[in-house]
């Protein structure tokens, strides 16, 4: 019933993509958006915690573009920024002073943050995080867990989402043509014991341990109290480096991102999404130490649109919203009670349902368990949630088909109060 009413709302986002799909590989610019049910939505534009699309509809937007709107869409702020900027000039290829401005910002908030180099995207940035950690240490390997997501790069893509197998016996890729994964060592989320057997069975291997310090890709998974305390004690104690793959908890979770958060200091950590404001944008951030061999040019690091200034304006802006001190904690506010809004309403209803997650970023699965690595979120009716989203669709609710919700600083408790409305009605139906 539900998807029927949206497609018959939807008919214009259906036709384009059928054309869409006659040029563009798959009708969609990135293979994720694939997943959208009943079909791709096209969209004509944005404002606040709304989105529009090509047939009128107008929705309360959970998706935020993947996570990047951190202040909602077109924010007055963000657009005058870029605005200005664009008067100015598009990208020079060269020096201009967004670019020590934005990083004098990074240094003050990250705690990592000696010293930081921009690029355009998450996989992009973890590329020069690995590389560098491969130069600081003479070590090939790396360490990363299974569920976690680093871009989509052959060094990064593996074990992201199994279905069967041991991928952390033998990491296995995720699409066809990606090279072998000689270099990935794959580790169970959470799980001490097998961290240590790694590291003491091939310590002298590994040049770093990456990971999401929230599991945000594969259930929002937070670290187990004491984890990232004990990856931050092991990867001194073997001499690897530490990398928080901050791309969704950095300027999400807490203005320092899950530094501040959790209170543990990496190594390096990269950043993508909200650090730009919905424009593309990556750091690196890291310890001078480290960072010193990107500036001496012994790690190559390079790019026609690093630092180029529309992002960098856009990211000025952002971060100076950001840095008013009330709005983490109304944004926390207001997405707590949105989750257990969910989580409750939803229980009421018979349906067996958990969250997880932390603040803005958390997940709606339907299970009876909270997963605590990514195993476990294999247990999730993941066709229930499908029609629990398409439902939401039908009442004017944006989100994402995997069941990750994101808040934005704009979306108001009038907005949550609607939300709530919208998952209630599903729910009697």
């Amino acid at each position: 019933m539900h998807e029927k009413r949206v497609r018959e709302k939807t008919a214009g986002s259906w036709q384009r993509y059928q054309r869409s799909r006659l040029t563009l590989a798959g009708g969609v610019s990135s293979g994720l958006r694939r997943g959208a049910k009943p079909y791709p939505l096209f969209f004509d534009h944005g404002a606040g915690a709304r989105v529009v699309d090509v047939d009128g509809n107008s929705y309360l937007d959970y998706g935020l573009a993947w996570g990047p709107l951190i202040l909602g869409h077109s924010h007055p702020r963000v657009v005058e920024a870029v605005q200005r900027q664009a008067g100015r000039a598009l990208t020079f290829g060269a020096q201009h002073d967004l670019e020590f401005e934005v990083a004098e910002l990074l240094h003050r908030i990250i705690p990592c943050a000696d010293l930081v180099c921009f690029a355009n995207s998450g996989t992009e940035i973890v590329q020069v995080a690995l590389r560098l950690a491969r130069a600081a240490t003479a070590r090939q390997k790396y360490l990363k867990f299974e569920g976690h997501y680093h871009g989509w790069s052959d060094e990064a893509l593996v074990a992201y989402h199994p279905q069967t197998g041991d991928p952390m016996e033998q990491p296995s890729a995720v699409g066809a043509g990606q090279l072998p994964h000689d270099s990935v060592i794959v580790a169970e989320w959470n799980n001490r014991e097998h961290v240590e057997r790694i590291f003491a069975e091939r310590g002298g291997e590994i040049s770093a341990m990456i990971c999401e310090p929230l599991l945000a890709n594969s259930g929002c998974i937070p670290p187990a109290p004491g984890f990232l305390e004990f990856l931050r004690e092991i990867s001194t104690r073997h001499g690897a480096l530490l990398i928080f793959d901050e791309v969704i908890t950095g300027f999400r979770v807490d203005l320092r991102g899950a530094q501040g958060r959790w209170g543990v200091t990496p190594d390096l950590a990269t950043y993508a999404k909200a650090v730009g404001g919905g424009v593309p944008l990556s750091v690196l951030a890291g310890r001078s130490e480290f960072m010193q061999r990107i500036a001496d040019g012994e790690v190559i690091h390079a790019g026609t649109l690093n630092g180029n200034p529309l992002s960098l304006a856009a990211s000025r802006a952002t971060i100076e919203v950001l840095s008013d001190g009330s709005i983490y904690e109304d944004l926390r506010a207001r997405a707590n009670r949105l989750r257990e809004g969910i989580k409750s309403t939803l229980r009421e209803a018979g349906v067996s349902a958990n969250t997880s997650g932390d603040g803005p970023v958390f997940q709606v699965s339907f299970m009876a368990e909270p997963a605590t690595n990514y195993r476990d979120t294999l247990w999730a009716q993941t066709n229930l949630y499908a029609d629990f989203a398409m439902g939401l669709l039908d009442q004017g609710v944006l989100t994402l088909p995997d069941g990750r919700w994101y808040v934005s600083a704009v979306h108001s408790e009038e907005d949550i109060d609607r939300t709530l409305d919208a998952v209630r009605a599903v729910c009697l139906h």
